[in-house]
């Protein structure tokens, strides 16, 4: 049962049983056309789970999304803006969040507390409700499963992002075939716990609440919890997935295998929008794969890869294109894990730059050529232990300084 992979696909609604609808209700109040709101509705209920910041500061529909899913009751769906954060707006913050849920559940006909929230933008300004609220009805009168409209609906999630990110996984198990279609945002304030970005999973599979909450923390953990732009955690960070049995296939029932099977399409999916958000970080130039093996465990190898991937003048040095590995081995040894200089192996992709802490300058020439590229690996073998870790960052450019002096 091999999975068939889409990338750039139309989004959501390649799941069967989703229909999706975006509209502008110039939330930003610039006067603008740009699409701003998204709604996605199964007609059959489903089941859903979610992974959320772990910022102090919660943005409201963080709040409210939690309480949706903690109520125990079948999900239709969910609505998302951008433009607006929703975040430090007090107790106005969580009535908005939940008159949203609430419109988008009457506007489709759907049951109370059925339909989930989420929003993105400037933090700390109040909704302008009146227009979110026309463009809630708006959006709910036009919902249809078509892969136009879905990449409407990728588009209007999207803030600082200059592209939709989406793609979709199947499978077939016993003639009938399984999907999981996905979109996502994210471009700045970009490191765990997630990023401000907000991915949304869409399944036909059937699945108990408890297995679509498993394997979404699992993917989430090793995808959207493993990259970095720029080391800032946001307010409002949100993976949901829902599933409504569309596809014939109940996961609670099926062998094991196809559970696993379902696992690893989530994973693949998130995967892929993971990188997605790296390479669309804001004004970045460079996409780097850091790998630590080695480490005593993997916790400290987590420590030594978010130390590289965080510094600034690791960063630099990428946007740069120098190939500075001592700001690598000054950063590693920062996250003061223990580490034997004598012991250290560092590569540039293939090619070593370090052999047991000696330098390897012969290779100067191949470093300067593999640090231009767009994307390259950087992988710091430790020789103390089992510990691994993989994260994907990128560099620090002055068009990133330049961007967010306004933003």
């Amino acid at each position: 049962m091999p999975i068939e992979f889409q990338d750039d696909s139309a989004g959501v609604s390649d799941a069967m049983g989703f229909a999706t609808s975006a509209v502008a209700c110039d939330i930003r109040e610039k006067n603008t056309e740009r699409l701003d709101l998204a709604l996605v509705c199964s007609a059959a209920p489903c089941t859903g789970a979610g992974v959320f910041t772990r910022n102090d500061v919660k943005a409201a529909p963080v709040r409210v999304c939690r309480e949706i899913l903690d109520s125990g009751k079948p999900l239709h769906g969910f609505v998302a803006n951008s433009g607006n954060a929703n975040a430090c707006t007090g107790d106005q913050g969580l009535v908005d969040a939940q008159a949203m849920s609430e419109r988008a559940a009457q506007a489709a006909k759907l049951p109370h507390n059925s339909i989930l929230v989420c929003s993105t933008g400037r933090i700390g300004r109040a909704m302008p409700m009146p227009r979110i609220l026309a463009g809630i009805d708006q959006a709910a009168a036009a919902l249809v499963a078509t892969p136009a409209e879905s990449r409407r609906a990728a588009e209007a999630i999207l803030t600082s992002d200059t592209r939709p990110k989406t793609c979709t996984a199947r499978f077939t198990w016993q003639g009938k075939k399984v999907t999981v279609a996905a979109m996502a945002k994210g471009a700045g304030m970009i490191q765990p716990n997630m990023a401000t970005m907000l991915a949304f999973l869409c399944t036909d599979a059937a699945a108990p609440t408890a297995l679509l909450r498993e394997v979404i923390t699992t993917a989430t953990q090793r995808t959207f919890n493993a990259i970095t732009v720029d080391g800032d955690m946001s307010t409002n960070d949100t993976v949901l997935v829902l599933a409504n049995g569309a596809s014939g296939v109940n996961l609670a029932t099926a062998p094991a295998e196809v559970r696993a099977l379902f696992a690893e399409a989530v994973e693949k999916v998130c995967a892929q929008l993971a990188e997605k958000i790296v390479g669309d970080g804001e004004k970045i130039t460079k996409v780097v794969e850091i790998l630590v093996r080695g480490a005593h465990n993997d916790e400290s190898a987590e420590r030594i890869a978010r130390a590289i991937g965080n510094s600034l003048l690791v960063k630099s040095s990428w946007f740069g294109e120098d190939p500075n590995w001592g700001r690598i081995l000054d950063a590693a040894g920062a996250a003061r894990t223990g580490l034997v200089e004598e012991k250290l192996d560092l590569f540039y992709d293939d090619t070593s730059v370090l052999l047991h802490g000696m330098a390897q300058n012969q290779h100067l020439a191949r470093w300067k050529e593999i640090v231009r590229q767009p994307r390259f690996r950087i992988a710091l073998e430790l020789r103390q232990g089992t510990g691994a870790y993989r994260l994907l960052a990128s560099d620090l450019t002055d068009g990133y300084v330049n961007y967010n002096k306004s933003e």
